[in-house]
């Protein structure tokens, strides 16, 4: 009998039904219910139940639950229905928040009025990249304000909030609570949010899928075995989740020396895209590993914002996903 099986057996009949998935793996379990037609105290209850049963089980460490329901009509309203678009990956250093930056830049030079929520509490890095560190947010009926950039994109960060290099050290309600104070902030116009998720699959993914069900998912990856095997797990999640998955994007993806102009590969090259065919979901491009973008993005200035050799590859994915979006709004 399985891990997954001998958890199954333990959880209460009436939350079995509802069970969409379950992962066990190195001591964390993680389960997703469907819970639609329930209100908010039978969702807790049955939360309760579950991890009260599973929390004494032979080796599990945690218990991780989300529930899942399909969204209400939204009333009517002044405000546009927003999308929420998660980027994703399953493990840091790949390069995630700085193509969201760069794919929020370019989104708005195409006429989109899109807005960042920069949702790795623990280690923010949009007010860098977007060159509004030193920026607070205001607030205004009892909700933050997002702080405009430069680029044209608004954005609102944990580091908008916390003076610089503070530790924040939260478990995972409060970061929850966080990212729902940035999601449900005043963006006026604002019609596509995109989300710089922290890597992995950890709580604030579960309170992302739980409380925000977002329109679809862009996974990043670096071409070598290990990041896409993370990668992969990070995509599952999203599926579990009945999230569908917009497709994936190749970052550090050759490196062209700016001395002799040789293209080598430190990271590989291709493996992304035969993730992506492997998977089912579309390869939206390349970005390579270039000085130029990071020095731009340290100094707060998205390539893909101006018309940089580099401005290219960002907006033939912001186009793609411009695309993925209007065809799911038709």
């Amino acid at each position: 009998m399985s891990d997954e099986d001998r958890l199954k057996q333990r959880i209460p009949a009436q939350a079995l039904e509802r069970l969409q998935s379950l992962r066990f793996a190195d001591g964390v379990a993680t389960l997703i219910f469907d819970a639609s037609g329930l209100d908010m105290l039978a969702r807790d209850r049955m939360e309760l139940a579950v991890r009260d049963t599973l929390r004494d089980a032979e080796g599990v460490a945690e218990v991780r639950v989300a529930m899942t329901a399909d969204k209400a009509e939204p009333a009517a309203s002044a405000e546009p229905a927003r999308r929420i678009v998660a980027i994703g990956s399953g493990k840091g250093g790949v390069g995630k928040s700085t193509l969201t930056a760069n794919l929020a830049a370019a989104m708005a030079r195409q006429g989109r009025k899109v807005g960042i929520v920069d949702a790795d509490i623990y280690g923010p890095s949009q007010p860098t990249l977007l060159a509004n560190k030193e920026d607070r947010p205001r607030a205004a009926d009892n909700k933050l304000v997002p702080v405009p950039s430069k680029s044209g994109v608004p954005v609102l960060s944990m580091g908008h909030l916390v003076e610089p290099g503070q530790a924040i050290a939260w478990r995972g309600p409060m970061a929850g609570n966080a990212l729902g104070q940035l999601i449900e902030a005043e963006w006026g116009d604002v019609d596509t949010l995109l989300v710089d998720m922290p890597p992995g699959t950890g709580d604030v993914q579960l309170t992302m899928l739980q409380r925000f069900r977002p329109t679809g998912a862009i996974i990043v990856s670096t071409p070598q075995d290990l990041s896409l095997i993370d990668a992969t797990r990070a995509m599952h999640l999203f599926e579990q989740g009945q999230v569908p998955v917009i497709g994936m994007v190749e970052n550090m993806a050759g490196y062209v020396c700016p001395h002799c102009g040789e293209v080598s590969d430190p990271f590989g090259q291709g493996g992304v895209e035969a993730a992506a065919r492997e998977k089912g979901v579309a390869f939206l491009g390349r970005v390579p590993l270039a000085l130029d973008i990071r020095l731009a993005s340290d100094a707060g200035e998205p390539p893909a914002a101006g018309d940089g050799p580099h401005a290219k590859a960002f907006a033939e994915i912001a186009e793609q996903l411009g695309a993925w979006l209007d065809k799911q709004s038709a």
